[in-house]
């Protein structure tokens, strides 16, 4: 199989003939259709995750079809149309027991802990646990765009941030995430307010709907600007890029008894950040992160989306091949582009 192929952390990404990989016993080989560009691949590529072990192929945002099925699967076979949380939960540790695979004590991630979806094919884990079978009505790339960003940001804004109608949630960042947020937030019933410090990317933000937009780089203070707006502060708030500045001002926007959701990942330099704890207690805050979102939760993301009440289609920004996926993931650092980018060529 073709598949991104990088031997060292911040070193070249090359495309390479690859062995093709085999179904474990309880899991699945899918035929990827299309693949979605993340920042935690970006991440995984910096040598920020732990969980790699190099040579690696990186990925984590698919859909496909069913190509080999392992002796133990139940419910999959080949031909069916497919997409899958990034996270592979076990099914049986007390997290799972619980309902939460996304924390699953043993679970696995494609394109981290082993080789991911930047390929023709990738070897899926726990398939009965954590496959989702896909409509005939959402194609490969609309599913692909889910898989990590939008899903993350449906349990953010929904499950998480329990977002309700007539409430004001601010995002923080309106990158992949920040967008899917506002997106759904929007479609929940909220007043939504997206910040960042790129004019085309606020513009993005108001095209889906966003009631305000905040530059950053533009405003003394977007705390103050954001406690303005909502007339005593943000109900919710998602951090939704992951730095020392949007994290803290994501919890100081808040109004009491308002609800922080950290969606960017916090690695590296970021992951002792502070914020006012002092807010925090006197205001009564909640505190949340939210990793990603269980195979069983996506049946009403997919039901919104079929009946027209969430349109993920309009957050992707291009396409394009698997050859040059490789420059597509080494620049995210530049933060370029609005929008989500999706391999649809292989």
């Amino acid at each position: 199989m073709k598949a991104a192929y990088y031997e060292t952390f911040k070193g070249p990404i090359t495309i390479e003939e690859l062995p093709d990989p085999v179904p474990p016993e309880d899991g699945v080989v899918v035929r990827v259709m299309a693949n979605g560009i993340c920042r935690s691949d970006w991440h995984g590529w910096m040598g920020h995750d732990a969980d790699i072990t190099l040579p690696h192929v990186p990925g984590h945002e698919m859909a496909g079809i069913v190509e080999e099925v392992g002796q133990q699967v139940k419910k999959w076979k080949p031909g069916d149309r497919v997409t899958l949380p990034f996270v592979e939960g076990c099914g049986n540790c007390p997290q799972c027991a619980s309902g939460n695979h996304q924390v699953c004590d043993h679970q696995e991630q494609p394109g981290f802990t082993h080789w991911g979806s930047f390929a023709e094919y990738v070897a899926l884990h726990r398939a009965d646990v954590n496959l989702v079978g896909l409509p005939q009505e959402i194609g490969f790339v609309t599913a692909a765009s889910l898989g990590c960003r939008f899903a993350t940001s449906f349990r953010g804004i929904v499950d998480q941030g329990r977002a309700a109608p007539g409430e004001w949630v601010a995002i923080h960042g309106c990158g992949g995430v920040g967008l899917s947020a506002l997106m759904i937030a929007k479609a929940m019933g909220a007043n939504t307010i997206g910040i960042d410090i790129q004019e085309d990317r606020l513009a993005f933000a108001r095209s889906i709907g966003a009631m305000h937009t905040l530059n950053a780089r533009n405003i003394k203070n977007p705390t103050e600007a954001i406690l303005d707006i909502t007339e005593g502060g943000a109900h919710v708030s998602m951090d939704a890029l992951g730095s020392l500045e949007t994290c803290y001002n994501s919890v100081a926007c808040l109004r009491k008894q308002g609800r922080h959701v950290q969606v960017g990942l916090m690695v590296d330099d970021y992951k002792d950040a502070a914020i006012p704890m002092d807010k925090v207690i006197a205001k009564e805050l909640e505190i949340l992160g939210s990793h990603g979102m269980q195979a069983y939760r996506y049946d009403r993301m997919l039901a919104m989306i079929l009946a027209g009440q969430l349109e993920p289609d309009k957050l992707i920004g291009k396409r394009v091949s698997l050859e040059a996926s490789a420059d597509e993931l080494m620049q995210m650092d530049r933060f370029e582009g609005s929008g989500v980018t999706v391999i649809d060529t292989f």
